[in-house]
């Protein structure tokens, strides 16, 4: 037994939610077969959905958010893995009714964990964390649909957020010409840095709502937010454009019509990152470790510890966060 540190998460007797740093031992977690200790987690808007009470993600509390981690193996009972190896998990049930990465260690089934990628840093890893695999899934899908670095422009949408800052370093780094969206003006700097040829306002994307059809502009695009901003995305693909789809903080629905579909043949394209298969998961990371390496990861992150979570929680639900929150835990 192993006494260590997490974020709490509980509901007083008033029905409100709050968070704090506590101590708890190893004894108290879930069974599972292997032992890790983390060295580093990230924030993500599930996990801010989970620490603010969402019956969408977690239920039951006290509970310790966090759907990535990396870390260091302790103890295992299978023989895929043993002490010292270097292991990433992210999505299925961690940090939702599984106690997540925002406590130092965690205890899960060998079946959601990767060993770290060769290419990779247990800390690189995290600057990455779901929004990175969740990013590079949606350029894997874009390229199996067919889209080209030479194809034409293509959109990212919430082009501040995790997935979106990643999405537009990725293209950018494998040679397209993209287009970030944001309402944030002021961050455009930023976003030319990750390398965005242009950037728009986010009022560009919610005009044309009642057409069903807009004028061919993108030849590809990732989109994080959802909502009519998704169906305006996919009304202005160019013909035989694809989009891919991994968003809903702009909403879960949409005005819809077929006519995009029939008449220019574009792909509207669903990305998981949650419950793909683990060898999905492993594929995506080894590309991120090699072929897709950005070089600007540090220009996406400010790191955090345990104690600095609950201020960036808030953050992150009010939409003011850029980029992604890494967390150090050791």
């Amino acid at each position: 037994m192993s006494v260590f540190k997490a974020l709490q998460v509980t509901q007083a007797a008033d029905g409100h939610f709050q968070s704090a740093v506590v101590e708890r031992d190893t004894s108290s977690l879930p069974a599972g077969d292997v032992l890790v200790r983390v060295q580093y987690s990230s924030l993500n808007y599930k996990d801010a959905l989970s620490a603010s009470g969402n019956p969408g993600v977690t239920r039951h509390f006290p509970h310790t958010p966090g759907i990535d981690a990396a870390g260091v193996v302790e103890t295992s009972s299978v023989d895929g893995f043993v002490p010292g190896d270097e292991v990433i998990v992210t999505g299925y049930d961690l940090g939702m009714s599984t106690s997540g990465g925002f406590g130092q260690y965690i205890r899960v089934p060998a079946a959601w964990l990767v060993k770290r990628p060769a290419g990779l840093t247990l800390r690189e890893s995290m600057l990455l964390g779901t929004a990175g695999l969740t990013a590079g899934l949606c350029v894997e899908k874009l390229l199996r649909a067919g889209f080209t670095p030479k194809a034409g422009p293509v959109l990212v949408s919430g082009a501040t957020g995790g997935v979106g800052s990643i999405a537009v370093s990725l293209l950018a780094h494998l040679g397209c010409q993209v287009v970030a969206v944001t309402g944030k003006a002021e961050q455009a700097d930023y976003l030319q840095r990750l390398g965005a040829t242009q950037v728009l306002p986010r009022e560009a994307l919610q005009e044309g709502t009642a057409k069903p059809l807009l004028k061919e502009q993108w030849a590809a695009a990732v989109d994080t937010v959802g909502g009519d901003i998704l169906f305006n995305i996919v009304k202005s693909l160019r013909r035989g454009g694809s989009v891919a789809c991994c968003g809903l903080t702009a909403g879960v629905n949409f005005q819809a019509s077929v006519l995009p579909f029939i008449l220019r043949g574009v792909d509207l394209l669903g990305v998981d990152s949650v419950e793909i298969p683990l060898a999905d998961k492993a594929s995506v990371w080894d590309k991120l470790a090699g072929p897709w390496k950005m070089a600007e990861l540090e220009d996406l992150v400010e790191e955090i510890g345990l104690e600095q979570l609950p201020e960036a929680i808030q953050r992150i639900l009010a939409g003011k966060m850029v980029g992604r929150a890494l967390v150090k835990l050791d």
